[in-house]
């Protein structure tokens, strides 16, 4: 069964936590728990489902956490340490996740400061995405996976195959806005769900669509931070109802291109 079509509003919609998931380590495997997790809860996924999931699971199951007592910081960390009062070593692995930093500063009520750096995928955030929080252990920093567009499908493939049914992944990342304050849950990687879901045709009032071009994964990354909290151990996140079609979409495709980025 395909999910109707974008332009078919949906009558209601369902958004529910997968409650039971273990601690993630290197080497799990996040389908086989997320499968088991939903059957405890006598759960099955149902065509045109879509899950919203931490990438913080994915990453530490893919091993993307970094102990920072074995990071030997470069001269270029310890410089920019120093000016926004960092671990030179944190710093190090900022840089190394990075194309370019854009910006750092430190006000003097800060007890740390702020690196704002394009990361190497391409996303634009404080810290490269280099994070601490949710790691097991003091001292342990956990990175973006290395692809996240293929760990999204590689979960999507797994939890299709065994309930039999076309199903989308959404991995989130929570970033701030350069505009507005506070932070939301953005799409980082993608598996069959639309980056954007451009909207032809017309208004309710009749008028002509012409740049109406919902951010969709994004949307549905920042609606599952509401049941994501930091510390409610919910990664995982199930949109029911929802219409879409599924797309070769990259996560990739949300960012806008250097051409038409009037900021740069």
């Amino acid at each position: 069964m395909t999910p109707a079509s974008p332009q078919t509003s949906p009558v209601e919609m369902q958004v529910f936590s997968v409650a039971g998931l273990p601690d993630f380590q290197p080497g799990m495997d996040l389908s086989q728990a997320i499968i088991e997790a939903l059957a405890a809860q006598n759960t099955e996924l149902m065509a045109g489902d879509i899950l919203v999931i931490a990438h913080k699971v994915v990453s530490k199951t893919e091993g993307a956490v970094i102990d920072i007592e074995q990071v030997t910081p470069s001269d270029e960390a310890i410089q920019l340490a120093a000016e926004v009062n960092k671990d030179p070593r944190k710093v190090e692995v900022i840089l190394r996740q990075s194309s370019r930093i854009i910006r750092s500063m430190k006000r003097p009520e800060q007890e740390e400061g702020t690196i704002i750096a394009e990361h190497k995928l391409g996303f634009i955030c404080a810290n490269a995405a280099v994070d601490e929080s949710n790691a097991d252990h003091v001292g342990q920093l956990i990175t973006l996976p290395d692809d996240p567009d293929a760990s999204a499908m590689n979960v999507c493939n797994a939890l299709e195959k065994h309930f039999g049914c076309q199903l989308g992944v959404v991995v989130s990342d929570t970033f701030g806005r350069p505009w507005r304050l506070g932070q939301t849950n953005v799409a980082v990687g993608l598996a069959r769900v639309p980056a954007i879901t451009k909207l032809d045709g017309s208004d309710a009032w009749g008028r002509e669509l012409k740049v109406t071009a919902p951010a969709f994964a994004d949307e549905l990354a920042a609606a599952s931070g509401l049941l994501m909290s930091k510390d409610g151990k919910c990664p995982v996140i199930i949109f029911r109802g929802l219409a879409w079609q599924a797309s070769e979409s990259k996560a990739q495709d949300i960012l806008r291109s250097k051409r038409e980025d009037l900021f740069r």
